[in-house]
């Protein structure tokens, strides 16, 4: 019930004051619901959807319905110049149904168009959750960062503390309280500056989200160890791109469309009409119908325009086949890359975890050493700074491995 909750109260463009905890299920809803690019992106998937389930538009007749009124009299000579015998009326209705042999390749294309937008609409949903996800744990990162922080001047402030309370007792000079101060100062300055940068970072996210007030992010950067074969996901993920499918989709595009303009050229066309007209003051009327038929000449006779338009339409066809061929190698490249760049990412990742272990080891045993007096204050500063800057430096570190994980999903589609 607390996620449904939680979820409803993300919808609303503007936020009332009260704190809104948001996952990261619930940022990407709410970014899906308040994303005008994607709310135009689906109108233009519902007017294809709309032509694709009407194909028989494409054969349906001409319809026409016509009136006329008129009116006719002597002006200078005769009588009765404005009699009523001068009103006349005519009304006439037809219908003309047309035929040729590239309309069923006209209502693939129709088809074939819904497809690509409904490629095209899911495609932007995926890019679309893609960048909040980006997003988001790029500010838990922050986040987490910040608690770095908070630890770093929380220490540097019990130290001020202590230093201030051994100048008192004359155990130090003011030298040394005075680089205590220093080092507390420095701590908050660089916790005010990362405390600013994440509120300026979170407001351009809720603008991405669409929603306004005051939002507190609920989450974690959680890692595991890849260990997958690129080519085997190669093999299993690649048809399943986006890119590859447009790519494919243009092919046959390309193919249907030089079939419809072939056939269009080629074949006879057939036509057939019925007109009806009625008139006269004693009502008369009249039906007739025709048939007809048009047999093109010119795209058979070799060189003409029309038989060149057919053979440029092959090379298109070509064309196309080695863009998707090139769409195809770079996708391979990039998938092997970012499954490389993974597998020795692991390896700073262990790195950067020992070495917050020895930093949070050195600096419990200088502090012992401080506290003792075999320690000087710079050295426990040194270590102090040490663990700060080896904690942030395991923090991104984890962030940039989730974000190239991130990127790998979105090269495998997955």
């Amino acid at each position: 019930m607390r996620k449904y909750f939680l979820l409803f109260f993300s919808f609303l463009p503007f936020s009332t004051d009260a704190q809104v905890v948001f996952t990261l299920d619930a940022a990407i809803e709410a970014a899906m619901k308040n994303s005008i690019d994607l709310q135009k992106s689906g109108l233009d998937l519902e007017a294809a959807s709309y032509s694709a389930e009407r194909l028989w538009a494409e054969m349906f007749p001409s319809i026409s319905l016509g009136g006329n009124v008129s009116y006719g009299t002597n002006l200078f000579t005769g009588e009765n110049q404005f009699s009523a015998d001068g009103f006349g009326y005519s009304i006439s209705g037809g219908v003309r149904f047309s035929f040729n042999a590239g309309i069923p390749y006209t209502m693939k294309l129709v088809s074939l168009a819904y497809q690509t937008q409904l490629l095209s609409y899911a495609d932007a949903k995926k890019q679309l959750e893609l960048q909040v996800a980006k997003s988001f744990y790029s500010l838990i990162a922050e986040k987490e960062n910040i608690s770095v922080l908070k630890d770093a001047r929380d220490l540097a402030e019990k130290q001020e503390s202590r230093s201030a309370e051994a100048f008192r007792n004359g155990l130090i000079n003011e030298r040394v309280n005075l680089q205590s101060q220093l080092a507390a100062e420095t701590a908050r300055l660089a916790l005010m500056k990362a405390e600013t940068a994440y509120t300026a970072n979170l407001w351009d996210f809720l603008m991405v989200l669409g929603v306004e007030g005051e939002v507190v992010l609920e989450g974690k950067i959680e890692i595991t160890k890849f260990d997958e074969d690129a080519e085997m996901l190669i093999l299993s993920f690649l048809d399943k791109r986006p890119d590859i499918v447009s790519k494919k989709q243009a092919v046959e595009r390309l193919e249907i469309t030089a079939k419809q303009k072939q056939y269009a050229a080629k074949a006879p066309s057939f036509g057939a009409s019925a007109t009806w007209s009625g008139s006269g003051k004693e009502f008369s009327d009249r039906l007739s119908g025709s048939v007809s038929i048009d047999i093109p000449v010119e795209p058979w006779i070799l060189g003409t325009k029309s038989y060149q338009a057919l053979k440029t339409a092959a090379s298109d066809i070509e064309k196309a086949r080695l863009d998707l061929q090139n769409a195809e190698n770079s996708a391979k490249n990039e998938i092997r890359s970012l499954a490389a760049n993974l597998r020795s990412f692991w390896q700073t990742i262990e790195m950067a975890r020992l070495q917050v272990r020895i930093a949070e080891r050195t600096y419990q045993v200088t502090e012992r050493g401080f506290q003792q007096g075999t320690v000087e204050l710079s050295a426990l500063e040194d270590a102090r700074n040490s663990m700060s800057r080896a904690r942030q430096e395991l923090l991104s570190s984890e962030s940039a491995y989730k974000a190239l994980k991130l990127d790998l999903d979105k090269a495998l589609n997955r």
